[in-house]
């Protein structure tokens, strides 16, 4: 089925016209891969297909072009309306490929999500699959900076500091303090809610001036109201604001213009793009990219006569940062002036799209002398910093690949390594898990966890080689099942030569690590002899005691020494599988006692103690409810409800419920502080 949809989509390529516009690919799920512009939409479009072309396209793009199935167009009058029209259609589809970050983890970003009715607000540093409403500010260089900032604003303005409400039926302490507006109570509005957010978002917007002026405005209108005590909250929120503004910014001796300066370091293979946003001759955020610096050209290559030779690819991966970042931005963020380090390849193009988006003319410019050079010359010396550390790190990994590909006797550095351990006690709660590094760096999207399913393997009887030959012929079974059905083993590999791919069979590993000794590692390969893949795989296995390497089948270990860069990194490998499975476990454990710690309630089946964690959350909560509270849970009827609650109490008498003319105001705060 797919390969006709792929059949299909060479047939589409023909009628693809030789306009401008913008082409959304798809996969055989009908989920939007990619979407982009061209000046020419049929020559853009069948340079993915080319043959040949796939050797200039980064690793991504060759992944994303093997997993299309049908190509769509929209034509456009001009080069601009494309422009436009692409930046809507990637923030309508938030398309998977549409990443100009070579890793969405390595910068934090500060995610609010406007789809629900009380948004949260938080840190994260993956910006895919949520929904296209939720904004995303950043990405931020410096993640100590960007906490110590939301920890303050979550002083000054009144928020949701849960993400799961501590009580279902009152507010908890952080209402009262006037920490939190009562989200989970619903005291607060949406729409009130949402206002009191989008004064926040202006503080990692850069638009802090703007704020001070707003709330000044606003707390005079309550004085004028005689609302003293709004106009007080209001006051103390402006001098939080000031407290942000000494501690964040710093002051850079300039006009009152706001204006982004971007400028980049390259070493020819990656480029780290810096992106200092300065607000009325202030520094108020320092956001960063890495770039590929040997993308495939786009269209932007092709114009002529704009810029010089020598500029013209430093000025295309400008571009591509501006048009990424921009596109992502709603259009009071941008500021009247971007300043740049090379010019554009379209850079008339390029300000009127932006001020489209802004509303009023944005002006770019390649300063040579003076003031803005000297900004230039800042945020290059910045980027410069980031980028030798990003290159370090890099060639620190290839050389441990290369002398672990020496030590194992490879005939290439491994690309893909996965490590392997066992977690549990005494046989109790037993998970193991798999963790993959890919280029030396940790994949966390290929993780996986396991638990181990043999009856053999229970509290009282461990069993560490059974469960590491279980988990073998989990992870396999579908590559025995191909090479049983005479698949090319060889061939699959190669289709799949991408270390991005994340299902199908793309998963093949250019080494195993087991952690553990001689025993482990020969439980594995009898598993792996099983499945009739032990001489297609490379195993290797890790002592703890003395960092040990060994290898099927050799009584002795291999020569080496502990802190050489190919057992350092298999020791990074082993730990970190270590430190996934023992949570792994943890996690585990602590469901199962909290699971039999109910069950010890007459009448309290499985069933019930799901149904009854479930709607309390936690089994604190269910021990602070009153019998009622209990009764009017799932599944729970006033008997057994009486039983729950003289299990947590043996020795005392249900209260006598207060009623709400006869409680007291401070109540609530005393039953939290008791809590």
């Amino acid at each position: 089925m797919i390969s006709a949809a792929r059949r299909g989509c060479k047939a589409r390529l023909a009628e693809i016209p030789s306009e401008p516009g913008c082409y959304l690919m798809r996969d055989g799920e009908d989920r939007v891969l990619y979407i982009g512009k061209a000046k020419v939409l049929r020559n853009r479009v069948r340079s993915y297909f080319q043959s040949g072309s796939g050797h200039g396209h980064s690793p991504r793009i060759r992944l994303m072009v093997r997993q299309v199935c049908e190509i769509e167009f929209i034509v456009t009058d001009s080069e601009a309306e494309a422009l436009a029209l692409e930046s809507n259609l990637i923030k309508q589809n938030q398309p998977h490929f549409n990443v100009l970050l070579k890793d969405d983890k390595k910068y934090p970003y500060l995610c609010i999500t406007w789809s629900e009715a009380y948004p949260r607000i938080f840190i994260t540093r993956r910006r895919r699959f949520r929904s296209p409403l939720d904004r995303f500010y950043g990405p931020y260089v410096d993640v100590g900076l960007l906490r110590r900032t939301l920890a303050l604003v979550k002083r000054v303005f009144p928020l949701r500091q849960r993400p799961q409400p501590l009580y279902r039926e009152r507010t908890c302490l952080n209402y009262d303090i006037g920490r939190c507006p009562g989200v989970c109570q619903q005291k607060i509005s949406s729409e009130d809610y949402h206002q009191t957010l989008r004064q926040v978002a202006m503080v990692f917007q850069g638009r802090n001036d703007e704020l001070i002026d707003l709330l000044s405005a606003q707390m005079e209108r309550y004085a004028e109201r005689l609302d003293f005590e709004s106009a007080a909250r209001v006051r103390d929120q402006l001098q939080g604001l000031d407290t942000l503004t000494a501690d964040q910014k710093m002051s850079i001796g300039d006009s009152s213009v706001s204006r982004d300066v971007i400028a980049m370091a390259s070493n020819g293979r990656v480029a780290a793009v810096q992106l200092f946003q300065m607000r009325a001759g202030k520094l108020v955020g320092r956001l960063g990219y890495m770039a590929d610096a040997v993308a495939s050209a786009s269209d932007a290559d092709q114009a002529s006569g704009q810029v010089s030779e020598q500029y013209r690819d430093l000025g295309r991966i400008l571009q591509t940062v501006i048009e990424e970042h921009y596109s992502q931005v709603e259009g009071i963020e941008i500021p009247p002036e971007l300043v740049l380090q090379h010019p554009l390849p379209q850079q008339a193009l390029i300000a009127d799209w932006l001020g489209e988006q802004r509303g009023r003319k944005v002006r770019l410019v390649v300063p040579q002398r003076q003031q803005k050079a000297d900004l230039i010359e800042l945020v290059v010396r910045n980027a410069s910093y980031e980028l030798e550390r990003a290159q370090r790190s890099s060639e620190q990994n290839l050389l441990a690949t290369e002398d672990l590909a020496q030590l194992l006797d490879l005939p290439v550095p491994p690309r893909r390594i996965e490590g392997y351990d066992i977690s549990h006690i005494q046989g109790s709660d037993a998970v193991a898990s798999q963790v993959v590094f890919i280029d030396g760096l940790p994949a966390k999207q290929h993780y996986r966890k396991y638990k181990i399913q043999s009856s053999s393997i229970r509290s009282g009887h461990s069993d560490d080689f059974m469960a590491m030959a279980e988990i073998m012929r989990r992870r396999f079974r579908r590559w025995s099942t191909a090479k049983a059905e005479g698949a090319d083993l060889m061939a699959l590999r190669r289709s799949s030569d991408s270390a991005l791919h994340t299902g199908g069979m793309g998963d093949w590993p250019d080494l195993v690590m087991i952690d553990g000794g001689k025993g482990q590692l020969s439980a594995v390969m009898e598993a792996l002899r099983e499945l009739d893949l032990h001489e297609d795989l490379v195993v290797c296995s890790l002592a703890k005691q003395r960092e040990e390497v060994f290898l099927p089948g050799a009584r002795d270990p291999l020569e080496s020494d502990a802190d050489q860069l190919g057992v350092q990194l298999l020791r990074r490998l082993r730990d970190e599988a270590h430190r996934f499975a023992v949570s792994f476990h943890r996690q585990q454990r602590g469901e199962r006692m909290k699971r039999s710690r109910l069950s010890e309630i007459a009448g309290l089946g499985p069933r019930r103690v799901r149904e009854l964690l479930a709607h309390f959350r936690s089994i604190d909560a269910i021990q602070l409810a009153s019998v009622e509270q209990i009764a009017a849970a799932p599944g729970m009827g006033p008997a057994l409800a009486r039983a729950v609650w003289d299990y947590f109490h043996p020795h005392d008498e249900q209260p006598q419920e207060p009623s709400a003319d006869a409680m007291e105001p401070e109540d609530g705060l005393m039953a939290d502080l008791a809590s």
